[in-house]
């Protein structure tokens, strides 16, 4: 047990998986615990949580119940760090923390933290799987694994968690991965940052208090997380799809490791399983980061070439009367869009469109109407008109059919109704779900329903 939490007051605001696996672990650690949620209770989910020693204060008016009498208060990711409330408490003595602080606190292993826009899941996933066939003691935690409180018992010094690390996490993270690995940094979220800048700041984090035993694996491409490079005291190696660095890299198609003196070939790029240019770099990116934590070269392309991603990234759902279908519902904003319809040559029908979380489509619309082989768009959702505003204002020469918010059933019929064989219908929707359905997991199981319907 851990004494300093012992009988100490603790909040825990939000009370989706890093709440309960918060709850968990305070309960047995001895805290009084308060949940602080906007749901009501009755929409909770309780699954694995003894409530019995648990007050809850539920509603829209959830956040009136913070004072000054905790002794600390834990936010999950999509609390926003600087409310209102939140500062008015740590004015008053309370210590604000969440669960990923916490870990980073009590955890004795050597964590590999993977951070971008997007390819955070399939990095830290292909990470995970190298050192797996390593044969380490390895476990991937967070939003594509295990709750990761939840692993403190199993943990030791010589092992690894691999873990996907979000701006709502990174915000106020005051210790750095012993190995952070910088995706490449576009707009994102900006319904929840205040704006861009502060987005970029908070991914800083992951190297910001880094030292000289660490290790920053970058992405050369870009000049946002190149930057990084000059705010970390690790050792610092690159990746990158197209340059030659000292790291791991793709030129004539192989995929090339160039570290610590030496230079070995991977493998060629058109033998990888995953889809699309963009993933270059997230291979190159887990190479090297595996490299880094001493797996070696077998382990890598074993690892590697067998990969076939996540669900819901460029994901082959099925092939009907010619036509393949793809899900990549996890295209929450327009860079991941733009990479996936740069990842096919066939015709493609689009599907786009959902939620507004703020972000501009001018450059993606462009980006769509240049490309020659987006024959038509199906747009959806609360900024279908948006969407189909920048396409004709770029010029686009396809087809628009905007059907705003509908449902999935009658989004994939219209797909099969305008392909035809050999084309791909891509569900990449650029935006967020939250206008039409769950979450992107359930929009693209949907999508994924749908056309297994269309084989029936």
């Amino acid at each position: 047990m851990d004494k300093s939490l012992k009988n100490k007051k603790v909040g825990i605001l939000g009370f989706g998986m890093e709440g309960k696996d918060l709850a968990n672990y305070l309960h047995k650690q001895g805290a009084l615990i308060t949940v602080f949620d906007q749901k009501t209770k009755d929409e909770l989910n309780f699954q694995g949580i003894d409530t019995h020693e648990i007050e809850f204060v539920c509603g829209s008016n959830y956040l009136s119940g913070i004072n000054s009498d905790f002794d600390i208060i834990f936010r999950s990711p999509g609390v926003y760090r600087y409310k209102e409330e939140l500062i008015k408490a740590e004015r008053n003595g309370v210590a604000i923390s969440s669960a990923i602080k916490l870990f980073f606190e009590k955890c004795p292993s050597r964590i590999i933290g993977v951070t971008g826009t997007k390819g955070k899941g399939t990095t830290s996933t292909l990470i995970y799987n190298i050192c797996k066939e390593q044969g380490l003691d390895v476990y991937l935690a967070g939003n594509i694994g295990k709750p990761y409180l939840e692993l403190l018992p199993s943990l030791t010094k010589q092992s690894i968690v691999v873990m996907e690390i979000s701006s709502f996490q990174l915000i106020d993270l005051h210790k750095s991965p012993h190995v952070a690995v910088v995706l490449n940094i576009t707009s994102d979220h900006l319904d929840w940052h205040l704006n861009q800048e502060e987005y970029v700041s908070a991914k800083k984090n992951i190297v910001l208090h880094q030292n000289d035993t660490d290790y920053a694996v970058i992405n050369f491409d870009y000049e946002t997380p190149k930057n990084f490079e000059k705010l970390t005291s690790a050792k610092v190696f690159y990746f990158s799809k197209k340059n030659k660095v000292n790291g791991c890299y793709v030129t004539g198609n192989k995929i090339r490791i160039c570290m610590n003196g030496g230079n070995q070939i991977v493998g060629d790029v058109g033998d990888l399983q995953l889809r699309g240019r963009h993933n270059w770099e997230n291979v190159t990116a887990a190479v090297c980061a595996s490299f880094c934590i001493g797996c070696n070269i077998d382990s890598i392309k074993k690892s590697v070439f067998k990969f076939k991603g996540l669900e819901h990234r460029l994901e082959f759902v099925s092939k009907v009367n010619g036509v393949s279908y793809y899900n990549d519902s996890f295209s929450t904003n327009p860079q991941p869009t733009m990479a996936a319809v740069d990842s096919f040559s066939e015709p493609v029908i689009l599907i786009l469109g959902g939620s507004d979380k703020g972000l501009s489509y001018s450059q993606m619309a462009s980006h769509i109407a240049k490309a020659k082989n987006v024959k038509a768009t199906i747009l959806i959702g609360q900024i279908a008109d948006r969407i189909e505003f920048e396409l004709r204002k770029s010029n686009f020469k396809g087809l628009i059919f905007n059907l705003g918010m509908t449902s999935m059933q009658k989004v994939v019929e219209k797909a099969r109704e305008v392909s035809a064989s050999g084309d791909v219908v891509l569900l990449s929707p650029a935006s967020a779900s939250f206008d039409m359905f769950c979450d992107y997991k359930d929009r693209g199981s949907q999508f994924k329903n749908q056309v297994y319907s269309l084989v029936e």
